[in-house]
């Protein structure tokens, strides 16, 4: 990897780090395809661990506001997706996984476009966990499922399920990993050099996140994920 690569990836793991702990998630959306396109070994573990850390922070700063009875009905579906995702990365070779990342990143993307809001339901908050564990697993990107089922909740509220959720959810996500062999020193490694990068986004969005327009934040987020899944497709056909 060049200095340029790396620097490429901490600036996305800042700004990624910065979204989620503004607006409850986009880290995994922003970091999973430019860590495919630099350098695939660090998908899905480095993401997973950078966000494990991130979400910890965010549930430390907004503590007692999370919906716990809702976020474990989703580990609950998170559980058998976790097993599926794993699957997936063992089973699947690199270049594949690279277009499940993107398919995944413009699959929630165009979902989240076309403005569907669920019902908050019990069955509903299991499927969404179900599926979030499958994508998280495999690719990193296990928010836009959440996202889409917990819309209607606003805030401090929003963020500290979501991170609660994700927090818990990353854990189970790296144990299966680990169990089926697939965390590498490499991974761990990269995840170490990043933690810098990621601290600067928390540090840094303690002075932004009052000012942000969440919808133009989402939006800005949706574009930069948007782009780097595009570019991704184009690199594994190039």
């Amino acid at each position: 990897m060049s200095g340029l690569e790396f620097a490429l990836l901490c600036v996305t793991v800042g700004v990624g780090a910065l979204l989620q702990v503004s607006i409850g998630f986009g880290l995994g959306m922003i970091a999973a395809p430019v860590f495919a396109l630099v350098d695939p070994a660090l998908a899905p573990v480095a993401v997973l661990l950078l966000a494990g850390g991130v979400t910890a922070t965010v549930l430390v700063r907004e503590r007692g506001r999370a919906d716990l009875r809702g976020c474990g009905w989703a580990l609950v579906g998170r559980l058998p997706g976790v097993l599926a995702g794993t699957l997936l990365v063992v089973a699947l070779p690199t270049r594949y996984l690279a277009l499940l990342i993107a398919g995944m990143v413009l699959a929630g993307v165009a979902v989240s476009i076309a403005g569907y809001v669920p019902r908050q339901r019990r069955s509903a908050v299991v499927i969404a966990g179900m599926v979030s564990g499958l994508m998280g697993t495999a690719t990193s990107i296990g928010g836009p499922p959440m996202a889409m089922v917990w819309q209607r909740l606003r805030g401090p509220e929003l963020r500290a399920t979501m991170s609660a959720f994700f927090l818990v959810g990353s854990l189970m996500s790296l144990a299966a990993l680990t169990a089926a062999g697939t965390v590498r020193a490499h991974a761990l490694l990269g995840a170490a050099l990043l933690t810098p990068a990621a601290v600067a986004g928390v540090l840094l969005s303690r002075h932004l996140t009052r000012r942000l327009d969440v919808r133009r934040t989402r939006l800005a987020a949706t574009a930069l994920a948007v782009a780097g899944a595009s570019v991704l497709v184009v690199q594994q056909f190039v």
